[in-house]
């Protein structure tokens, strides 16, 4: 008796029920790293929370007009000073009460968060930039050039962050926004460069680093298509958490008298602690929207953390 035997086509099909021949299911995409953290930020109410009130605050910041239409400016001595808040004036310029200038502190509330998001927000990008290449270069090439550019980082982690940056702000009168923001970043991108290097060490010895030197790719070309992709996960977290520490240390310059001149956090809780007694919101209401803002970036860096770190599912 002859031995049955079945083709290949026949191997990779299965019987419908009537009787016609269907292909097996495509098999399931192997999911990536940012695929897999991705899925579980989803799921995450830390993440959904924080990513809420961050989303809030950039409106806020980008369209002060839409919750205030008094200015931060606008001062009437005669008729607001120290005038108490009138609760019933929701989002009125009245709600929050009056400084010792006359000035809304609602109004000011809303105006300091552009100030404060656009200080942290382009300290972490030029912090991210420097650092990072810095960081990728002294962990790719390593010899001398590491050593050089680790001795670099060494002597700016020996400088104290804010004492260095109050010394640098102390020697311009005029302290804008690029102003704060060029002080933070030549004092702050020592630890993403520490983070790039140690990331960048790991990932320069995986197979698919070593098959691109083979084939002839040129450095920049591995460094940006192959190194830099698979090693931006830990300075993504780093940058992440460090957005709400440069937002405070603005606030804390600025109420020492070094930072922004304007509608800032930091200037109004400076300015309401000589009334603390007499009209604690004045300084109560900025420190409020200051802790807000700084919590949502640390939530935020938490919740990616543990998603893009394997060791934390």
């Amino acid at each position: 008796m002859p031995e049955l035997t079945t083709t290949s086509a026949e191997k990779t099909a299965t019987a419908a029920p009537d009787g016609q021949s269907l292909p097996d299911p495509k098999p399931e995409k192997a999911r990536s790293l940012w695929g897999d953290a991705w899925r579980d930020l989803r799921g995450n109410w830390i993440f959904i929370v924080s990513s809420l009130l961050i989303l809030l605050l950039l409106v806020i910041a980008f369209f002060p007009g839409l919750f205030s239409s008094a200015s931060p400016d606008a001062k009437d001595l005669a008729a607001h000073y120290l005038k108490k808040p009138e609760y019933g004036h929701v989002f009125g310029a009245d709600w929050l009460g009056y400084d010792a200038q006359g000035r809304s502190v609602y109004a000011r509330a809303i105006y300091g968060t552009r100030a404060s998001l656009m200080v942290g927000g382009g300290t972490t990008l030029a912090v991210t930039v420097l650092g990072g290449l810095m960081g990728m270069l002294a962990g790719y090439f390593g010899g001398w050039i590491d050593a050089v550019l680790s001795r670099i980082t060494d002597m700016f982690f020996g400088i104290p962050f804010l004492l260095g940056a109050m010394v640098m702000l102390n020697s311009f009168t005029e302290r804008s926004i690029p102003i704060v923001i060029l002080a933070l970043t030549f004092l702050g991108w020592t630890q993403t460069a520490r983070v790039m290097r140690g990331s960048v060490i790991t990932v320069k010895s995986q197979d698919y680093v070593q098959a691109a030197k083979a084939l002839g790719a040129s450095t920049s070309r591995i460094l940006f298509r192959h190194v830099l992709p698979n090693a931006i996960a830990p300075v993504i977290v780093v940058a992440t958490i460090s957005l709400g520490v440069y937002i405070g240390a603005e606030a804390t310059l600025s109420y020492l008298g070094l930072g922004l001149d304007g509608a800032s956090w930091g200037n109004d809780i400076s300015d309401g602690q000589n009334q603390i007694r007499v009209a604690a919101y004045i300084m109560l209401y900025p420190s409020i929207m200051l802790s807000i803002t700084v919590l949502a970036f640390i939530m935020l860096g938490e919740a990616v953390r543990n998603a893009l770190d394997p060791k934390q599912r």
